[in-house]
């Protein structure tokens, strides 16, 4: 399970480096593409296996939305000998990922934020504690 919250640095080429406790969870190699809210997802490749097939059980209209947002600027990548992994251009780009940055654990995926947004989206109404609350209450938790 991925987990927790990492303040890092991009390169100047690019790099990040994983986490250490996302290594293991994440495997040898995993996909890279676009995410909601203008970030970067991170899924280790059986989970991102899961997530394809959960979008084709969308009706072919939103599937081929769907599979073009997601698909189009994917990328399998995997870390160096230094923990490291390369943001394609285009990826660092659709989430305005600078020098400051934040990657966070969401369960079945990692997140790669840029530092200013991640900021403004924990701060966002959306993100409210009694909202949560709620959520959580009609869960039974």
């Amino acid at each position: 399970m991925l987990i927790g919250e990492y303040h890092q640095n991009l390169d100047a080429k690019g790099r990040i480096n994983v986490p250490a406790k996302f290594r293991e969870d994440l495997g040898e190699s995993f996909v890279v593409s676009k995410g909601l809210d203008n970030c970067v997802y991170i899924y280790p490749k059986e989970e991102w296996k899961r997530f394809e097939q959960e979008l084709c059980s969308v009706q072919p209209t939103q599937r081929r939305m769907l599979h073009r947002f997601f698909f189009s600027g994917a990328e399998e990548c995997s870390t160096d000998s230094q923990g490291r992994v390369v943001i394609p251009p285009k990826i660092r780009e659709y989430a305005g990922l600078t020098k400051e940055i934040v990657v966070i654990g969401v369960s079945d995926k990692a997140e790669i934020w840029d530092r200013g947004r991640w900021e403004e989206y924990m701060e966002n109404p959306a993100f409210d504690a009694e909202e949560i609350a709620k959520v959580m209450e009609n869960l039974g938790i």
